[in-house]
């Protein structure tokens, strides 16, 4: 549970959503136990029917907000199809919960083949091995999958697949809630007109 001092800190008083993220985001790995970058993104399909999963935060800045996945998998499909977003953070540890939307882009390939060169080399296999979101005939078929790879990629390094890349939530919106008693809870929430305008702090009713 977070100290007292933590939980009295006026974070209303904040101007820059980023950097309140940030350090939110810093006192979750302090008191998280598992995956304090965890976060759930919902997306939706070509009919407009939602989707919502969880991923891992792997990057954040004034830019926005980045995880990688498979272009071939649904939530893959359905941000390339209809690019735009939304996140939420939920930190029980401390009460605390963040969400935020906008729309979508695809990171760099630079960032992508960075990021893919920092995975443990069985997470890169897998990356090869698994038709992410599609049906699997059997369990040995995954592993034989992840045998080929190894053996097919069992010298030097494991190249990133093409369709294999990150996504950035560019928010126009992020909204900051923690909890207080009797459900009066803090709650303000950061808008601007379009990525590159300037933010607006709005204080909500819990």
């Amino acid at each position: 549970m977070a100290s007292e001092d933590t939980a009295n800190t006026d974070f209303t008083a904040e101007s820059d959503p980023f950097e309140l993220f940030q350090k939110w985001l810093k006192e979750a790995k302090d008191h998280e136990i598992n995956d304090p970058n965890a976060v759930s993104v919902a997306t939706v399909d070509e009919d407009g029917l939602p989707n919502v999963r969880m991923v891992l935060l792997k990057d954040v800045d004034t830019r926005g907000f980045v995880f990688y996945t498979n272009f071939e998998s649904q939530k893959g499909r359905e941000l390339l199809g209809q690019p735009k977003a939304a996140m939420c953070f939920h930190w029980k540890s401390l009460r605390r919960q963040v969400r935020l939307r906008g729309p979508v882009e695809v990171v760099s390939d630079e960032e992508a083949d960075a990021y893919f060169a920092s995975r443990p080399r069985g997470s890169r296999i897998g990356a090869w091995a698994s038709k992410q979101s599609r049906p699997l005939e059997s369990r040995f078929a995954l592993e034989k999958a992840v045998a080929q790879y190894t053996a097919r990629y069992g010298v030097g390094e494991v190249p990133r697949p093409s369709h294999w890349s990150g996504f950035r939530i560019k928010p126009v919106s992020i909204e900051f809630w923690r909890d207080a008693k009797f459900r009066l809870h803090d709650r303000i929430e950061f808008r601007r007109e379009g990525t590159e305008g300037d933010w607006h702090k709005v204080r909500m009713y819990p």
